[in-house]
């Protein structure tokens, strides 16, 4: 104990001047300390300010309660879209038309073909053949964009081209 004692007296000078430098930075850091704390007592008289404020966990309650009230209704369109999409699969929404002449003593595009197709190209064309003596309508089914039972003519087959072009047109 007593060399202690005896060191610090020799060198006493050096240990006043630590201890001297170390409350500084004591001193330092308490005012960091002191700034930080008032900014942050802004920020919650900011946060808290109004004729009724509220305590933070009434309000991580009341936006909880909120959120499920969304996450539903949320579900709720999902289903409701997901039902348009099915309507809109089986729905007749793809069209073309194709006027044309089908006998050169006629004149006029009087006769016509007419595809009807829904979201899978599955339909039907309706196809008009005007003469002098009457005109005819015929229609044939259509799946995948396709005839399996009758044969296309031309102009049906542009109807479905047509058709299925009008479609993509509105995706982009």
């Amino acid at each position: 104990m007593g060399a202690i004692t005896q060191q610090i007296q020799t060198h006493s000078q050096f240990f006043i001047l630590a201890l001297a430098v170390f409350l500084l930075l004591l001193f330092l850091w308490n005012l960091s300390m002191q700034i930080r704390l008032g900014r942050i007592k802004k920020q919650n008289e900011t946060f808290f300010s109004g004729t009724k404020a509220k305590s933070l966990e009434e309000i991580i309650l009341e936006q909880a309660k909120n959120l499920k009230v969304l996450d539903k209704d949320i579900q709720e369109l999902y289903g409701i879209s997901n039902q348009i999409n099915v309507l809109a699969f089986k729905s007749l929404h793809k069209t073309g038309v194709v006027r044309f002449n089908p006998f050169k003593e006629i004149g006029g595009d009087q006769s016509f073909s007419i595809a009807l197709l829904n979201g899978k190209n599955n339909g039907l064309v309706l196809s008009s053949l005007h003469t002098r003596e009457g005109t005819r309508v015929y229609s044939k089914t259509i799946t995948g964009g396709k005839s399996e039972k009758h044969p296309l003519t031309e102009e049906e087959e542009q109807a479905i081209k047509i058709a299925m072009a009008n479609e993509m047109k509105k995706i982009n």
